[in-house]
Order: structure tokens, then sequence, then C-alpha cells
């Protein structure tokens, strides 16, 4: 015979069961029947008296309980305001209101946790709860792009609960603020859609290593900025927009991107060489490069892809495949080392760098250059090695920068340099040997330059050069102690010190002689705490030579004797520091 008592369980577990199953489908019930009454004009086959039978209305499906898995009302010229009850539909799936006239504020979705698809563009929504996209641990398509009377938004990132989504549209929908940078939470992210908004700052780190296929980031109202090279990691890429944006500095090696088809970066300020591995991508069809600041030569691509590239560039000639004039082409090498900057695009046009390009001077007969002065640009980056290429070169001035890394050696080759000044910047490593007529100016700035204390430093000044100024003729034959030159300040230092030393020595002896004739030591008064401060050196300190102590220790005398006294060690004589 059966338990009563499990069977009484197993009767009462039943029933609430079925008394959940019969709340959720009155909700959903009850949420159908404010939904059409809030509609305009009312969906076909629905009711806004009687929602006995909503399961079967138009553009809406259940599961086998009755409880509302999909809403399908999309371009049915719908108007009206969505009832905030569309949050209580647990088991939705699926919403498609795209391309209707809906207004007002959107309705929290929040912790829909059933709920994959969302699409609600081309709509007249003016706002967005905060928490509107909470809590959607099942979503994998957000489409909202046209809604242009949403007041401005930020993207939440609450989305990170969303790890499978695969496309986030939202173009066109007031978004303001920077990209967050969440897409590491996104490992399936195959469409990201954000064009015609107000988006500023950079691309996200987080870009890196997506799988990102579709990207399109064009026409932002005051525009993204910065460099686009975490697109070489983004192997994925099929299509890029990034048009009508601030996108500064070269445009990054894509070759591993092999599906990329169309790419667009017309109208933003990109520097540089256009990579050479870019022309010959299998698949590329369409690309536009127009009215930006690319140099070097014109780049040839295969016939059959489309390119525009009418607009202004500084290409150093105007046919395509035509090589830049060898000086022309070391010089934008020397501008690659800097990050291209728009500075030099501007400055350097043409193909004829002794045609009055600034920051270069030539010889007489303007062939040859002879002199580059770059200093005080701000410019950061590292020093080129392709200034060997300028073999001419008598003058080269990079100071009050920020530039990195070490002196390339091969500017040490430049048979014809008599003047080379690096000061004010953070350069490392170890200086090349320069001939002895090179005036080598390294200080001030560049701390950790020849010391080997920087990253990539490499040991002390090489001979021929140190860490000031040097030229010819300093100090008696150009020379100092040892054979090395030896700088005004530091000869300066030690005499200073010097003085000090025989000074605090004479000091020491005087007082040594008036304890002697004293016989006696006095006191030193107590702290504001009452407790005294002693400073002790032995004579065995490490910090003490030929017998003169000095201060470099102070401890606290709490108990004994002691406890107000002061006491200095030096030599062989202990010494009440009051006396001085």
């Amino acid at each position: 015979m059966a338990d009563p008592l499990l069977s009484f369980s197993l009767l009462l577990l039943l029933s609430l069961l079925l008394s959940t199953t019969t709340t959720t489908t009155a909700d959903d019930a009850a949420t159908f029947l404010k939904l059409a009454s809030a509609l305009t004009p009312t969906p076909k086959g629905w009711s806004t008296t009687n929602s006995n039978d909503y399961c079967n209305w138009n553009g809406v499906k259940c599961d086998n309980s009755n409880n509302v898995i999909s809403i399908n009302l999309a371009t049915q010229s719908l108007s009206g305001i969505l009832p905030s009850e569309l949050s209580t539909l647990s088991q939705l799936q699926s919403l498609s209101l795209q391309e209707n006239k809906l207004s007002g504020a959107l309705p929290s979705l929040a912790n829909l946790a059933s709920l994959r698809e969302i699409y609600i563009g081309t709509n007249n929504f003016t706002s967005i709860p905060q928490d509107c996209f909470k809590g959607l641990t099942s979503l994998q398509t957000l489409s909202m792009n046209d809604n242009i009377n949403l007041e401005s938004w930020v993207i939440s990132t609450d989305l990170t609960e969303s790890s499978s989504l695969t496309t986030f549209e939202a173009s066109n929908a007031k978004i303001f603020g920077t990209i967050p940078d969440m897409f590491a939470s996104f490992p399936s992210l195959q469409n990201l859609r954000l064009s015609y908004n107000n988006l500023t700052g950079g691309l996200p780190p987080s870009f890196a290593n997506s799988e990102i296929q579709n990207l399109w980031l064009n026409n932002q109202e005051m525009g993204l900025s910065g460099n686009i090279e975490v697109l070489s990691s983004m192997v994925q890429l099929s299509q890029v927009w990034l048009q009508k944006n601030q996108f500064t500095g070269p445009v990054p090696d894509l070759s591993m991107s092999k599906n990329l088809f169309d790419l667009q970066l017309r109208d933003n300020q990109f520097t540089g060489i256009l990579p050479v591995s870019l022309h010959s991508l299998p698949g590329l069809l369409n690309i536009s490069l127009s009215n930006n600041k690319l140099q070097g030569p014109v780049p040839q691509f295969g016939k059959d892809v489309i390119v525009d590239n009418s607009g202004l560039n500084n290409f150093c000639v105007d046919t395509a495949g035509v090589a830049c004039d060898p000086q022309v082409t070391t010089l934008l090498e020397i501008a690659g080392g800097f990050g291209y900057p728009v500075t030099l695009s501007d400055s350097w046009k043409g193909n004829d760098a002794c045609s009055g390009w600034p920051f270069v001077l030539c010889d007489s007969s303007k062939k040859t250059v002879t002199t580059v002065s770059l200093g005080k640009q701000h410019f950061g980056g590292i020093i080129s090695p392709a200034f060997a290429n300028l073999t001419a070169l008598t003058t080269l001035k990079l100071n009050d920068n920020n530039l990195s890394g070490p002196i390339p050696d091969s500017l040490a080759k430049l048979s014809q340099l008599s003047l080379l000044d690096v000061s004010n910047n953070n350069l490392t490593g170890k200086i090349p040997s320069f001939a002895t007529s090179v005036k080598l100016t390294t200080t001030p700035g560049n701390p950790f330059l020849g010391s080997g204390g920087g990253p990539g430093s490499g040991g002390a000044p090489s001979p021929g050069s140190d860490s000031n100024t040097t030229a010819p003729g300093d100090g008696p034959n150009g020379k100092g102690i040892g054979g090395k030159k030896v700088s005004p300040g530091l000869i300066a230092g030690i005499v200073v010190g010097l003085v000090i030393v025989g000074v605090i020595g004479l000091f020491l002896l005087f007082k040594i002689n008036i304890k002697k004739k004293r016989g006696k030591s006095g006191r030193v008064k107590d702290q504001e705490n009452g407790d005294g401060i002693s400073a002790l050196v032995t004579n065995d300190s490490s910090c003490c030579t030929k017998g003169y102590g000095v201060l470099s220790e102070i401890q606290s005398q709490s108990s004994g004797n002691h406890s107000g006294r002061n006491i200095f060690e030096g030599g062989n004589n202990v010494i009440s520091i009051e006396a001085f």
C-alpha cells in the first residue's frame, strides 16, 4: 500500500506546478490585452477585450504550456507606446517589432533569460531604461538601428552578461561616449554595427583576436580617433567601414585577414605608407582611401579591385606604382620611426626633399640633404636607423621630443656628421662610438642613456662621447682626467665637495679640542613627546672613512641614563651633540 504521506507530497507538488503554469498563462494573457490596446491600429486578428485565444493571434507563438515564446509584428506601420508588462513574458525568446512607428520609452527587458533575439530598429522610441539589457543571458541578436528620436545614451556593460551575442546593431541610435572595452566577453560576436552615432575615443583593446567579421563604425558625429593597429589581430574581418572619423597614424598590416573584401578608410587623417601586403589581399574587391594624409607612392591594386582614391592625400607622385625619390623614401622611413606624425605628412609633400621642405636643409646645389632639424616637435617613437642613408648629413637635431629606444649605431657611420643633439628625450642604451669631430649633446634628459640603468641600455658612454655636450678642444688638448673629457660642472662639484669635507674635518677637530678642555658634556632637551632622540655612528660604520664620523642613524632612547642624550662618535672620541 502506498505511503499516504508520499502520495500527499506528490499531489501537493503537482498542484503547485499547475498553479504556477496557470499563473504564468494568466499573466501572458493579461499582457497581451494591454499590448493589443496600446497598438494603433490593432494588429489583424487581435482583440482588445478577450485574450482567451492569444496564442493563435497573428505573429504570436506559444509553447505547449501556452507561454508566449515569440512576437513578430515587424513592418505593420504600428504606433503607440509598449506597455511595461512586456517584461513579464518570462519565456519570450524572440521579439520582432522593427520598421514601425512605436514611440515612448522602450520597456525594460531585464532578466528575460530566455530572450534570444531583439529586433526593434526603425521606430520612434524616445528613451532606453538603464537596466534594459541586464540579465539577458541567452541573447544572441540585438538589432536597434535607426531610432533617431532616442535621448542620448551610452552602451551599457550589462551586455557582458550576454556572452552568446553574435550580432549587435545600433547604428543611428543616438549613442555617445566611448566604445566600452568589453569585447572579450563576446567570443562569438561576428557583426558589430555602430555607425552614425556620436562615439568618440579610440578602438577598444578587447577587439584584439575577436571573431568580428563585419565592423561598421563609420560616420560618427565628432569622430573616433587614435590609431587602428588593433585591426591587425582581427583575422576574421571581412568588411570594415571606418570612413568619416578622425583616425590617425598608419594603416596597419592586414595580411592575416584573408577574407577581407571591403575596406573603407576615406575621410580620416591616416598617414604613412600603405602596407604593400594590402595590395595583394586575395579577396579584396573594394577600398576607399581618399581625403586622408597618406604618403609614399600611390598604391597599385589588382585590376578587379575598385579603388576610391579621388580625394586629397600626400602621395609623392600621382601615378600608381611609381616609386618615390630615394631621399624622399628615406625621410618617410624616418617619419615612420616617429609614427608618421601629421605634422610631417602636411610638411613633406611632393617628390623633392630639397624643394623647401620644412625641417630640412640641402647643400648649395639643392640636391642633397645636409641638415634635419626636428627639435621641439613633441614627437614620440624612435630614432630611425634610416638616417644613415642621408650620407651627406652634417647636422641632426632631435632634441626636446619624447623619443625612446637607443641611438642607432648606424648614425656613427655618417662621415660628414658634425652635430648631433638628442637632449631632453627618453633614450636608453649604449652611446655609439662617434668620431671626435662630432659635437654630441645628450643631456639634459635621457637619464638612462649610456648608464646601463634603463630598458635597452648598453653600458657606459663610448670613447668620443659622454652624457653632456662634447666637442673638439674641450679642456687641455680636448681631454680631461685620465684622457677622457670631463665637463666643467663635474669638476666644480668635486672641488666644492672637497672644500666641504675639509671644513667639516677642521670643525670636528676644533670641537674635540674644546671637549677635552671642558672635560664634560651637557644634555639635549627632551622632545615634545618626552622621548630623547639619539644619532649614533660607530667608527666602523660603512659610511665613515679615515676616522671622521658622520651622523647616519636616529634612534629613540626610551630608557636608562641616556634617555635624553644625543651622542656623536667620531674617530676614537665620543662627543655630546649639544657641544655643537
